[in-house]
């Protein structure tokens, strides 16, 4: 089975008519119970996110500046990010989802887990939310497994159509939590030029493949599956966290690189190929973007239907 995580509580980000609102989830959550792929799946309680854990690559004062800004109200914390009343709150059930499948999939419980969570995380900076993202839910996750749980190695795979800039500032000099990011480029937020590799302890640690919008979806794929394999090899990861965005589907309002759903199977099972070669198949997925409704529930259905496979 794969461990799999919704809340209807994470509902209650509210957004409005923003991209990144509550409706994006629905059908999704709808899709996988009319095809019965939640059935197949394990469905755990957790709790939300300590502060001391949040901490691990946040401000205090900046997780303290989210909760006082929600309780007063809310509105645009940044030009792209709202905020609502209950959205500290949701966002720490969010990254408490993916602290909970770490351990668990770590803990052997299971081998996959995902993480169906809102509001996504990988734009969020240390000290600043950013791109519709509060905290990120990853780098907390990646952050326990390695200072709670005795990981040496981690590698974070973000397919996302935009660069996990907050991801990657926050482990640029880290040794041993990897990223690695395939993205549309130029792009917002223009960051993750192939260049940029980490730097002292982290030099070597962070593999950017920018993407030129219009390039074939074969080349994408063969580039994703060579460069990421090339990587991982170097890093030998023991667990692999994914920041799966899947809004480099053609029909997504917000990205799209040109991708069918279809391409997300085979992005995914890349993916699992290389869990099975390093980790022994222990893998925690995570939502990042997606904001065509109908699209990302087509694309979810097919990565878990993967992570299922390989189980």
């Amino acid at each position: 089975m794969t461990l799999l995580y919704y809340d209807p509580v994470l509902m209650e980000h509210n957004t409005g008519d923003h991209p990144e609102c509550a409706a994006r989830l629905m059908p999704v959550v709808r899709h996988l119970n009319f095809v019965a792929l939640d059935s197949l799946c394990k469905r755990p309680a957790w709790q939300p996110a300590s502060m001391q854990r949040v901490q691990l690559v946040h401000e205090k004062a900046y997780i303290q500046s989210v909760e006082a800004f929600a309780k007063q109200g809310g509105g645009n914390i940044d030009e792209d990010t709202v905020v609502s009343t209950r959205s500290y709150e949701v966002s720490l059930l969010a990254a408490g989802a993916v602290c909970d499948a770490v351990e668990r999939v770590l803990g052997g419980e299971d081998k996959t887990a995902f993480c169906l969570v809102r509001p996504p995380g990988h734009h969020a900076m240390p000290d600043r939310a950013m791109g519709f993202c509060l905290f990120n839910n990853v780098a907390i996750g990646a952050m326990v497994a390695t200072q709670e749980l005795g990981i040496q190695r981690v590698l974070i795979i973000d397919f996302d159509v935009h660069h996990g800039n907050g991801t990657q500032a926050m482990f640029w000099k880290n040794g041993q939590i990897a990223y690695y990011s395939m993205h549309r480029a130029p792009f917002y937020p223009y960051t993750g030029a192939a260049d940029e590799t980490g730097a002292e302890a982290g030099l070597g640690t962070t593999m950017n493949v920018p993407v030129t919008f219009g390039t074939p979806r074969a080349q994408q794929l063969e580039q994703f599956s060579s460069s990421l394999s090339e990587f991982a090899d170097r890093i030998a990861p023991q667990l692999i966290l994914v920041s799966a965005g899947f809004d480099s589907h053609r029909a997504d309002p917000v990205g799209n690189l040109g991708l069918e759903t279809e391409d997300f199977a085979t992005i995914t099972r890349t993916i699992l190929k290389i869990a099975e070669q390093h980790t022994g198949g222990k893998l925690v997925s995570v939502l990042e973007g997606g904001y065509n409704p109908n699209a990302l529930a087509e694309c979810v259905e097919l990565h878990i239907e993967e992570l299922l496979g390989r189980e």
